[in-house]
């Protein structure tokens, strides 16, 4: 099988991929085609079929497996796969585990990492709340590490929310020894849980999708309603601990205009928002690097707001 990250401008497809998505649209001549997002492991790509009511063409649906047979063309400084063939495949045609694109860290790791940093919180109350949440709660641990942390932006893969939060926390940790003001515990806490609520704002692969809940709350308010809930079942925990806590994953995406309902108003806040925008913002320049086939200048990007440039380009 040839993944997507393999796929070059010219390279003819013959192979099975996920139908992630497909929705039929309109050209400008009113002539019917599809729209598909195809997906492995390795990432996705974009493609279309052009005439989808020709021999060779079965009717698929978004979750469904193809036989895809066509060629791989440059549209926008993005490849795409104009779709010849395509044959609707059935259950033991294909290896599921090659069509989920998966953490490149092991998740086992990751996770025993988690556990003994959150070993190192002093707070009897934050510390109660971590383990009530990451240790106790079997469910929930089950879904956030399987879980994404976005559906395409950053980390969008399987484990990827427990990746994005272990590296955040990790930063935060140096924030905490290099600025004394900061109350390491408190800000420990606040990155472990600050994107808890994506376990139910986000629907597990292979769907990856937005739910009723995401679309309607978030997972900025979600999570902030997730802490205080498990807090009901801590005898005693301070009421002000409990604010500040909620203070910092309301305010984790710093501005307004980035969906976060409050601005950072203590330092922990704001060392917060800082290191979730770093890794979310270095992961998505990492990823846009990993699956390019180009060199040198590599276009505007939207999310970042900068042409881009791969420096690994020999000069």
């Amino acid at each position: 099988m040839k993944f997507i990250k393999d796929l070059n401008n010219g390279d003819r497809v013959a192979d099975i991929y996920f139908c992630k998505h497909m929705q039929a649209a309109t050209t400008k001549n009113g002539k019917t085609y599809y729209s598909v997002t195809l997906q492995d492991k390795t990432g996705t790509v974009d493609a279309k079929v052009w005439e989808p009511n020709s021999e060779g063409i079965d009717d698929f649906d978004s979750l469904d497996y193809i036989d895809v047979f066509g060629e791989v063309t440059t549209f926008n400084n993005a490849l795409q796969i104009n779709i010849k063939r395509a044959r609707l495949c059935h259950e033991g045609e294909y290896d599921e585990s090659l069509y989920l694109p998966v953490s490149s860290k092991n998740n086992d790791e990751m996770y025993k990492d988690l556990l003994a940093i959150i070993n190192t919180v002093g707070n009897q109350y934050l510390k109660a709340l971590l383990e009530t949440l990451f240790i106790k709660d079997e469910e929930f641990v089950k879904a956030f590490r399987k879980s994404s942390a976005a559906k395409s932006v950053h980390h969008g893969f399987v484990g990827g929310l427990l990746e994005h939060t272990l590296s955040v926390t990790r930063m935060c940790d140096y924030f905490s020894k290099a600025y004394p003001a900061i109350n390491r515990d408190l800000l420990i806490t606040a990155a472990i849980c600050h994107d808890i609520g994506k376990t139910r704002e986000l629907s597990l692969f292979p769907e990856n999708d937005y739910t009723n809940e995401g679309q309607f709350l978030g997972h900025i308010v979600m999570g902030s309603e997730m802490v205080a809930e498990k807090i009901k079942d801590i005898n005693d925990f301070p009421v002000l601990l409990k604010q500040e806590l909620q203070h910092c994953i309301l305010s984790h995406h710093g501005k307004y205009e980035y969906g976060s309902p409050k601005m950072p108003a203590i330092i922990e806040a704001m060392a917060l928002h800082l290191a979730d925008n770093t890794d979310a913002k270095l992961e998505t320049f990492t990823e846009i690097l990993n699956n390019t086939n180009e060199v040198g200048w590599l276009g505007y990007n939207k999310l970042l707001e900068s042409n881009l440039f791969d420096t690994r380009v020999e000069s």
